[in-house]
């Protein structure tokens, strides 16, 4: 009887550890372009990975297993160096529900065009905050910790916070890294500099735009949709002044990247009047996508 009440406990707490979890994450590892016979490093080092972004605690919270974070990170392996060093590309991409539906938004789609790492098949993969040790354990805490940012802003205003800085931490420690990315000098548009934007007080109205486009409007749109529609051209309007400042930061991209789409849908269906002043600033402050804005005045979504 004893022996029985361990093993239900010892159960009990397995399955809270893995609903405690923040992350429903898809992880894959492509590996075509990579001649030779040894293809199972890359099986392996895809569960590793699975097992690393899904079972490890990234938060003081407790998330309900409906609650977690789904989201995706796709490797794809372009050149193998040595036996243990890889080079190629990241996709990262992460939804969000909205309220009161079964609709998904998404909250992030971005590529890192620029990974390189080694990886020691069957190696564990421990994440230590207070130093880089290594490059493919801080490239995925480091987007781990961009997604939960995001996520957080868009419940609370600038909720993200504590994770952006956990994202500036691992900048930091990269500083000395040999790979690339991590570094302001080397480009306007790599991880040192979104995590920098994203902390940065001049598009703090991003940050804002965040909680007001989602939790102020979509949330909103199954009850009062024109009053949610609102919030978010209000929210758009916003965004002119930052943007007339820089606007080369990388942030515009990131957020119209992951909402052009959603974007152009949601005011496809308002009156004209609205859509007519939300196209003028969209062509503004996202002029890369001024054909889908366009589709909003003739009323089709993409």
């Amino acid at each position: 009887m004893i022996n029985k009440l361990k093993i239900l406990i010892l159960l009990l707490l397995t399955t809270q550890v893995v609903i405690g979890q923040e992350l429903e994450c898809n992880v894959s590892v492509m590996s075509q372009q990579i001649q030779g016979s040894n293809k199972q490093v890359f099986d392996t080092m895809r569960k590793a990975l699975y097992e690393f972004v899904n079972n490890t605690k990234w938060t003081d919270h407790v998330y309900k297993d409906e609650e977690r974070i789904k989201c995706s990170m796709m490797f794809n392996i372009t050149d193998q160096i040595s036996s243990d060093e890889f080079r190629g590309t990241l996709q990262i991409q992460a939804n969000r529900p909205v309220y009161n539906s079964s609709y998904e938004t998404n909250l992030f789609n971005y590529r890192d065009n620029d990974i390189h790492f080694k990886y020691v098949e069957f190696e564990a993969l421990e994440f230590n905050e207070q130093a880089h040790t290594n490059n493919l354990i801080s490239l995925v805490a480091y987007y781990v910790n961009i997604i939960l940012g995001l996520d957080y802003d868009t419940f609370s205003p600038e909720g993200g916070t504590l994770f952006f800085q956990r994202a500036e931490t691992i900048v930091s420690n990269a500083q000395n890294a040999p790979q690339s990315g991590w570094k302001a000098f080397e480009g306007t548009k790599n991880r040192y500099w979104l995590a920098e934007n994203l902390l940065n007080d001049k598009y703090s109205v991003m940050r804002d735009c965040y909680y007001r486009y989602h939790r102020m409007g979509l949330d909103r749109m199954s009850d009062v949709v024109d009053d949610g529609r609102g919030e978010i051209a209000e929210a758009l309007t916003d965004l002119r002044g930052a943007y007339r400042e820089n606007p080369s930061a990388m942030i515009w991209s990131i957020f119209f990247t992951s909402k052009a789409k959603e974007i152009t849908d949601i005011f496809t269906e308002a009156f004209p009047d609205e859509r007519s002043r939300v196209v003028q600033v969209l062509k503004e402050i996202d002029p890369a996508n001024s054909s889908k804005w366009d589709m909003i005045n003739k009323g089709t979504g993409i």
